[in-house]
């Protein structure tokens, strides 16, 4: 029989809590606070992602039923509604910010060798957003449009175990491509971005910084060709061109050469035109590249449905960019003891078993394999088995 700790207890214990401390310590986040420390509402809001708790009334109930239980999971204080309500209304968000990136570089180290499903050993990026719709008479901060309020979650990932490596929260009236601006190229990396982002100016500084780009090109791109390669059109291939711009302002923000490929997408009856600076791939690679970039749109569709960050438990900006890190912060986690256990599941599996087996004691592998955990027994007991021949 395992006796060891609970469900919830395991997950915990692969957070670096002394990387938490830090975090905490760097915006005074536990300053006069006698009880109910962040800890204590980091593993509130933790509980409430991991078993899709809907508001704060749902958790405090729930927790309150296993009340001889908390001790074991972590918590040090009594909890109650509004001493939760109050913390993810004045506690600085950034605490959870920066605690969910140290997550994110521990996780990005740990699939840091993941198979890209195409030959390419550099690392590559998806870049898009996803848009949290909010009602504006609730939160009259995240402004969108006349009658509508929204934020964006504006995400850099690294397809390479699909890890957000970059996350910024901003309001919906922000536009996807000023984004780029707050990012810092690593030469060498490819960027997959859509139509979205194409700014001939940003994209160039990208260039510039040796880093490589994959974009969809606008239908209405002037261009003028200087040379075309031989393509295997069995593959779905139609050209691959060498251009340069030639509109106006586009040909002075972007100067150099591109490299122009169309793609026929028959699985979705669709022509792509694909824009990139690498020269040195083949072009049925840099298909597949921008092929991978949907592996971000799945992980938008995935935390919206698996994760609470579309009702909020508070709403006040502060609340609602403490619960989305917070989040993020669960989503990473999941994907590190994932990796750390080699649990062959989807996280999406593993994350429902997990939902209903947090107060169970036993071994998180128990719950996903058929491997039975047992201590070994140290007292046998005197008596004869009757069933002994």
């Amino acid at each position: 029989m395992y006796n060891g700790k609970i469900i919830f207890s395991q997950l915990i214990s692969y957070l670096p809590k002394y990387e938490f401390i830090k975090c905490v310590m760097r915006y005074r986040g536990n300053h006069k606070v006698k009880t109910f420390s962040c800890w204590d509402q980091f593993l509130c809001m933790a509980f409430a992602q991991i078993t899709y708790r809907e508001s704060l009334r749902e958790i405090i109930t729930c927790l309150r039923v296993f009340e001889n239980k908390l001790y074991h999971m972590g918590f040090r204080s009594r909890i109650s509604k509004s001493t939760l309500a109050d913390a993810n209304e004045n506690r600085d968000w950034r605490i959870y910010a920066d605690f969910a990136q140290i997550l994110i570089d521990h996780a990005r180290r740990l699939y840091q060798n993941e198979d890209l499903g195409y030959e390419l050993t550099d690392t590559v990026y998806a870049l898009d957003s996803t848009t949290i719709d909010l009602c504006l008479s609730l939160f009259p901060w995240a402004k969108f449009r006349e009658k509508k309020g929204a934020v964006k979650l504006h995400t850099l990932m690294d397809l390479r175990g699909n890890i957000p490596s970059f996350i910024r929260i901003t309001d919906g009236t922000i536009h996807d491509v000023n984004i780029l601006d707050e990012l810092i190229p690593e030469s060498g990396s490819f960027y997959v971005l859509d139509r979205g982002y194409l700014d001939f100016s940003r994209l160039y500084l990208l260039d510039q910084c040796r880093s490589f780009f994959v974009i969809l090109a606008k239908s209405n791109l002037a261009f003028k060709r200087i040379y075309s390669h031989p393509v295997d059109r069995s593959t779905g291939l139609i050209c691959d061109q060498t251009i340069v711009l030639s509109g106006f302002y586009s040909s002075q923000d972007y100067p150099e050469k591109l490299r122009r490929i169309c793609y026929d997408d028959q699985e979705h009856n669709k022509r792509l035109t694909f824009l990139t600076n690498n020269f040195i791939l083949s072009a049925m690679t840099i298909t597949q590249i921008y092929k991978s970039r949907w592996q971000i749109e799945l992980f938008f569709k995935w935390i919206k449905q698996h994760l609470r960050i579309k009702s909020f438990y508070g709403t006040s900006e502060n609340a609602v960019k403490t619960q989305i890190w917070i989040a993020i912060s669960i989503y990473v986690l999941i994907a590190i003891v994932k990796k750390q256990l080699r649990i062959n599941l989807s996280l999406y599996t593993f994350l429902q078993i997990l939902s209903i087996s947090v107060f169970e004691k036993v071994h998180i592998l128990q719950l996903v394999t058929t491997n039975d955990y047992k201590n070994p027994d140290t007292h046998p007991f005197n008596q004869l088995n009757l069933f002994d021949l």
